[in-house]
């Protein structure tokens, strides 16, 4: 049996099973919920039960809740389950200073190569755990001499037990050459996040432009995966360079988005286009402005190739476009520092 859960004042709506925690369905279809602890012990995740009925499984409420909380309909997400169709009203997390930054060690679940020189790596999250994110975040590998190297999340947050990457092969690149060449399924990984102000701006209401080059996909990926998940409806349209027509790694995949969901349209750009080529030609940022020469209205995510984010702003913003509404990762690729973030 499952019940029907809405959330005040977002008005998120999702469904939970009857033996599962409130928490973990919200989490499951990739809601923000405040948590901390899920053990019933820290009451991060208190909300207000506003109509329905809930239920604790061994375990008891007054252990965190004050009797006055309890009286006023105040539970805790991570233990309590629905016994019927709920209305809650709590602060879902919409910002990323909101979110618990983790380091934990993950395992790679499994291995693809999405091209010869892109490898598609999912991290499977220990069973107690889950890793809390924004659509379009990243997070850092933690190697043995505490240097990072950093990778946007590919996927949506509605699988939080799962993290989806996207690696390009970089030649004589030590940690590359060890996913490429050495890693294994079942091996183990230690990592960090999430980290980055590159996420979905779900509160506002502007059509959205993606703009990406190569692996640059990836957190486009996860946004508009996220926003299909929450049936948010404004208008996207995606523009995805790349060199050759081998760098559009996913295409079919992006041209599924487009040709399934009428507010989804998709434009790949060739800066060196084979013959038989079709398509639109040239850099990513020209291809924009040729359809929007006008971005006032807009709000644009930008990722990829600094360069490549760099004039893309200069250009779009003489279009119009405000830094209010320009959000952007630059990729960077990794030195031997001790740190590094925000690179691929």
């Amino acid at each position: 049996m499952t019940y029907k859960i809405t959330v005040l004042p977002s008005g998120h709506e999702f469904t939970a099973e009857r033996e599962e925690p409130v928490l973990d369905a919200a989490l499951r279809h990739g809601l923000a919920f405040p948590y901390s602890c899920r053990s019933g012990l820290c009451g991060n995740c208190r909300a207000v039960v506003q109509d329905g009925q809930i239920e604790y499984d061994d375990y008891d409420p007054e252990d965190v809740l004050e009797p006055e909380e309890i009286e006023a309909g105040v539970a805790l997400m991570c233990q309590c389950q629905a016994r019927s169709d709920l209305t809650v009203v709590l602060h879902e997390i919409d910002s990323s200073n909101e979110l618990e930054i983790k380091r934990m060690p993950c395992k790679i679940h499994k291995m693809n190569k999405l091209a010869d020189d892109v490898m598609q790596l999912f991290l499977k999250m220990p069973e107690t755990e889950n890793m809390l994110f924004l659509a379009g975040q990243y997070i850092d590998f933690i190697l043995s001499d505490g240097r990072r190297r950093s990778f946007s999340i590919a996927n949506a947050p509605h699988d939080s037990n799962i993290i989806e990457l996207h690696i390009r092969h970089i030649e004589g690149g030590e940690f590359t050459d060890m996913i490429f060449e050495k890693s294994h399924e079942k091996d183990v990984m230690r990592i960090e996040g999430p980290h980055g102000d590159f996420f979905l701006r779900e509160e506002s209401d502007r059509p959205i432009i993606l703009v990406a080059t190569g692996t640059g996909f990836a957190p486009v990926k996860g946004i508009i995966e996220h926003a299909l998940e929450e049936k948010i409806d404004r208008e996207i349209h995606l523009f995805w360079g790349a060199r050759t027509e081998e760098g559009l790694y996913m295409n079919e995949l992006a041209k599924g988005w487009a040709d399934k969901n009428p507010n989804i349209k998709y434009t790949p750009v060739l800066s060196r286009p084979g013959e038989n080529w079709k398509g639109t030609r040239g850099y990513v940022q020209d291809a924009v402005l040729a359809v929007y020469p006008d971005l006032s209205e807009y709000e644009v995510y930008s990722c990829g190739l600094p360069e490549m984010v760099k004039t893309g702003y200069e250009v779009f913003s003489k279009a119009g476009l405000t830094k209010e509404y320009f959000f952007s990762d630059a990729f960077e690729f990794a030195t031997d520092s001790k740190k590094i973030t925000g690179t691929s």
